[in-house]
């Protein structure tokens, strides 16, 4: 009797949906923010989709360099679309709710697509460290073939990553506690609801977040070194510049995204506030993957050319 006692306990107590907090509980700005974040949103989706178009549509901009930046606005614009809509729609419902499974699903999508994006700048980085290190073997190294199995190494290690993460936070408790103190299902902020020991998940963050972003980053940094040591040795002015510009973009996109995840993840999650958890997230989940494009295409000669080709009517 007092067995099944606990387990309706058990059941009842339960907890079937999630109450997002949001960025702020101040009433007087949610309007504010609603505009500011669907700005910000809108200029995601058409820098990536035109990007995505672009190069779709371009025929000199069928090489290596521009298929995985094909890929990374393929990835931007997933995971920006993964809570974006979401939290804009809260921004104007008085009881921000979702459900258990939606949650679990927005985990494991996010985990997804932001795993894609640390192995994709990797490969493009491996492509920078060809082009300007072994450019007579570009396109031996960086055949189709190549390129291909890169991209589906990088989705590969997401699925792998996502499924970990979604997995071991389904073998988590929640009790009464449904308040998750961010805009979007994090890992950290439902770690902090679970009614029972979260240490076997922490530890699977550290591990599996600290691959995901030790092993890109070591990789992005010694194919730099190389890159950087064969700049050094050119002669020339005007191909130092060249190849500092034709690098310079990634650098960017990287330095941005790295150190806002790494600052994020890569710390015990009782040593900050969530507040300085929320205001990362906004950089990585909403600034990065509308500043991206921007950097790539305003920063890139090939791709302005294209557009305006493009806009003028011309022939691609």
């Amino acid at each position: 009797m007092n067995f099944n006692s606990s387990k309706v306990l058990e059941l009842d107590s339960f907890v079937n949906e999630f109450i997002l907090m949001g960025l702020t509980d101040k009433p007087d700005i949610q309007i504010p923010l609603f505009f500011l974040f669907l700005a910000m949103y809108t200029i995601t989706v058409l820098g990536n989709l035109g990007l995505i178009i672009l190069i779709g549509l371009t025929s000199h901009l069928h090489t290596p360099m521009y298929f995985f930046l094909f890929n990374l606005s393929f990835i931007d614009l997933c995971y920006s679309s993964v809570f974006t809509p979401k939290m804009l729609m809260n921004f104007l419902s008085k009881k921000n709710v979702i459900s258990y499974r939606g949650c679990m699903a927005q985990l494991y999508f996010f985990s997804f697509f932001i795993i894609s994006e640390c192995y994709m700048l990797t490969s493009m980085a491996y492509d920078r460290y060809v082009a300007i290190c072994n450019p007579l073997l570009y396109n031996a190294a960086m055949s189709p073939k190549v390129c291909c199995s890169l991209m589906l190494g990088s989705y590969l290690m997401a699925f792998s990553g996502a499924m970990i993460h979604t997995g071991c936070m389904l073998r988590v408790t929640f009790c009464d506690a449904n308040t998750i103190n961010h805009y979007f299902c994090d890992i950290f902020p439902l770690l902090e609801l679970s009614c029972t020991s979260t240490y076997v998940n922490e530890l699977e963050v550290f591990i599996v977040v600290g691959i995901n972003i030790i092993v890109p980053s070591v990789t992005i940094f010694i194919s730099y070194g190389f890159i950087l040591s064969s700049i050094l040795k050119l002669r020339s002015t005007e191909g130092r510049s060249k190849a500092f510009s034709t690098c310079s973009s990634h650098v960017i996109a990287v330095s941005l995204f790295f150190g806002s995840g790494a600052f994020m993840y890569l710390k015990p999650s009782s040593t900050g506030s969530m507040d300085e958890g929320k205001i990362s997230s906004v950089f990585y989940t909403i600034v990065i993957p509308m500043i991206n494009p921007l950097i790539y295409s305003l920063r890139n000669k090939d791709v302005k050319v294209a557009l305006r080709k493009t806009l003028s009517g011309g022939k691609i």
